[in-house]
């Protein structure tokens, strides 16, 4: 009995070195890796955050978005130049702070954070902006256009006008979970009744699927529609009821069969509307179909994260409401 217990001590001091060793190698690979290491683990992180804000985290998010290429095509980088703006907003007394966390910055990427601190909302943004002018001298002239007036902020960006402004818009929601940006893409649902311009009716299906899509898997995001359905105009109003509608039954397909035909329909009007949709067809960013489809292929829905996603996703989505495209 005593040779069996001495060999069994010898088997633990000989092998628990070694698991130990083991154990230490795993913790530092561990703590060797990115925090965020792959895209769908920050677009998880964002969809969470407004539950558990992390500003802590926000360098180690934008080194992500850079190093995987999220950003790296700003037309379609609305939804991360949100998110970090709702952040900087979010943390007023540390937006310094956190804005200096997140140097070095290659010049294509500062755009970004340029983009995010303008469009912040913080009473003294143009300050802080200011203050890493030093640091940022290949963008001076972007810089210098902000703060003076010749680039709109968040607020007065016009949905008409700028392709990105639903993305930017739900990426600040994301990081706030405030009424704000939800109050400035129900004004664009109002477009979704339009049946003039072809470019309004596209922009406002946007905002309806996003909406629907978004609300149907956050119950917060569709309590707060239904408080702000008050706020609305009689129009309006119709078309959010839809969206809630949807959100909680999850009929989605409607939605967005409803638009396909709307648009379908203004499109046959003539050759100008056409045109117009060609624009937007090439130009979108937001996510209305397709992505969301795509997204759940690439095993990311499983995840909880958000249907608009920037990126290729989006126009593919865009091209799939593209009149005469078979639906499913």
């Amino acid at each position: 009995m005593r040779v069996v217990v001495a060999l069994f001590a010898l088997a633990i001091a000989t092998f628990a070195p070694n698991a130990s060793a083991a154990t230490k190698a795993a913790q530092l690979k561990a703590a060797s890796e990115p925090r965020f290491a792959r895209n769908e683990q920050l677009l998880k992180w964002m969809n969470s955050y407004r539950q558990n804000p992390e500003p802590q985290l926000l360098s180690d998010a934008v080194k992500s978005m850079a190093g995987t290429g999220a950003i790296k095509d700003l037309d379609q980088a609305g939804i991360y130049v949100g998110f970090v703006a709702g952040v900087i907003s979010s943390n007023p007394d540390n937006a310094e702070k956190l804005v200096a966390s997140l140097f070095p910055l290659d010049p294509h990427d500062q755009v970004v954070l340029i983009r995010a601190i303008a469009y912040s909302g913080l009473p003294d943004w143009k300050d802080l902006l200011g203050k890493f002018v030093e640091r940022m001298p290949a963008r001076r002239v972007l810089i210098e256009r902000y703060m003076f007036g010749k680039k709109p902020t968040l607020s007065d960006l016009p949905f008409e006008d700028n392709t990105q402004a639903i993305d930017i818009n739900w990426g600040y929601y994301f990081a706030t979970g405030s009424d704000e940006p939800l109050r400035r893409i129900l004004g664009a649902l109002a477009w979704s009744l339009d049946r003039d311009d072809v470019e309004k009716l596209t922009i406002g299906s946007m905002a309806k699927w996003t909406l629907a899509q978004n609300a149907s898997t956050d119950l917060d995001l569709l309590a707060a529609l239904k408080r702000l359905a008050g706020e609305q105009q009689p129009g309006t109003r119709v078309a959010l009821h839809e969206v809630i509608e949807a959100a909680e039954t999850l009929e989605l397909s409607k939605i967005r069969k409803q638009a396909v035909a709307t648009i379908d329909e203004l499109r046959a009007k003539g050759p100008e509307t056409a045109r117009n949709y060609n624009k937007w067809g090439q130009a979108g960013q937001t996510v209305l179909a397709l992505g969301c489809v795509a997204a759940g292929a690439l095993g990311q829905v499983q995840f909880g994260i958000p249907c608009v996603v920037g990126g290729a996703l989006s126009n593919a989505a865009l091209k799939y409401l593209a009149p005469g495209t078979p639906q499913p």
